[in-house]
């Protein structure tokens, strides 16, 4: 038999553990948020950080000039400064145009020769051509002579009128041969003087192509702005060219780019892409030079994701067109670009 001490002692520590059972247990560090707990709104915080490369709206890549029928190498005799300003049709590079300039000068002194050659073909042709026209009219007019003659026959000996009937037929015969030479020899004449025009258009297509190599070796300034020289390979390095090199034609030589508009492009993981809109902004920091700031705005977004060989992460092209500008901005450098959605506090 239970004492009644030992009854309460019993009682209390049952009471005990039933508290104890309903007690909460500690939250650990790691443990996700209560559903209903308060969330921050959405983008008001979420920044998008991505690497870019600075672009040119209005860039052209000028070449070292294509020749028409002429290869090889061009010596360049006069190049812009990297990071000098032109302006639009400025002459910012040239390549000796010796060759060309003689081309021009022996095909426009061959023209001029063709050219009198086909005058004096041509005035020669209109002179004989009259010369045979007026024997011609001669012997019909000795053909009329003996048909009026052969009229006479009644009154006439048989020997007169059988002369007159050779002499008819045989001036008859000589007109006959005469037109029909007049024709072949017109056929020959505009033929030899078709050959000679032939030449001398021929000199003229050469004149023109090498006025226009002896033109395409003056590079001007599509545009007004600044110039940025290429990379080449010359002397066993990468540097850009110089006045005295020698280039091979199509190989690039600069570019010329308008500094007042300028873009960077960056590269926006998929499910960030959701973030974006009409009204995102971003901030932009050259990696050369890390105390320029540029903000822009959102410009353009490739409409499909494309990803690498091998990798699951698709990311979208997006371009921002940047507000302010500097003469240190220029195409190809490359940037740290925060991107604030729309939406979103600087």
């Amino acid at each position: 038999m239970v004492s009644r001490a030992t009854s309460v002692w019993l009682c209390a520590g049952a009471l005990a553990a039933g508290l104890s059972c309903q007690r909460t247990p500690p939250v650990l560090a790691d443990s996700p948020p209560p559903a209903n707990a308060a969330r921050p709104p959405a983008g008001s915080s979420r920044i998008i950080r991505a690497t870019g490369t600075i672009l040119a709206v209005r860039v052209y890549t000028i070449q070292v000039p294509q020749l028409q029928g002429q290869g090889g190498r061009l010596t360049l005799i006069k190049l812009a400064r990297s990071g000098s300003k032109a302006g639009q049709d400025d002459v910012i590079a040239e390549f000796d145009r010796t060759k060309q300039l003689d081309d021009m000068l022996e095909a426009r002194a061959k023209q001029d020769d063709f050219s009198h050659q086909v005058e004096q073909k041509r005035a020669q042709n209109d002179s004989d051509a009259e010369k045979r026209l007026t024997e011609i009219r001669q012997a019909e007019a000795d053909l009329e002579k003996a048909q009026l003659q052969l009229r006479k026959g009644p009154i006439l000996s048989e020997i007169d009128r059988l002369k007159n009937e050779a002499r008819a037929e045989g001036t008859r015969a000589r007109l006959t041969h005469m037109r029909k030479a007049h024709e072949l020899r017109l056929t020959a004449e505009n033929a030899v003087l078709r050959v000679v025009e032939l030449q001398r258009d021929r000199q003229k297509v050469a004149l023109e192509r090498a006025t226009t190599n002896a033109e395409k070796l003056i590079v001007r300034a599509p545009l007004a702005g600044m110039i940025a020289l290429d990379n080449i390979w010359r002397g066993g390095s990468m540097g850009p060219a110089q006045e005295g090199d020698q280039l091979y034609t199509g190989q690039p030589l600069l570019k010329i780019f308008d500094p007042s508009e300028m873009l960077v492009q960056t590269m926006v993981n998929e499910p960030d892409s959701r973030l974006l809109g009409a009204n995102a902004k971003a901030t932009v920091q050259l990696d050369a030079y890390p105390d320029l700031t540029f903000e822009g705005r959102f410009e353009s977004a490739s409409p499909a994701a494309s990803s690498a060989i091998g990798s699951p992460i698709k990311t979208f092209t997006v371009v921002f067109r940047l507000a302010n500008t500097d003469a240190r901005l220029l195409p190809d450098l490359s940037s740290a670009v925060l991107i604030r959605p729309e939406g979103g506090r600087p």
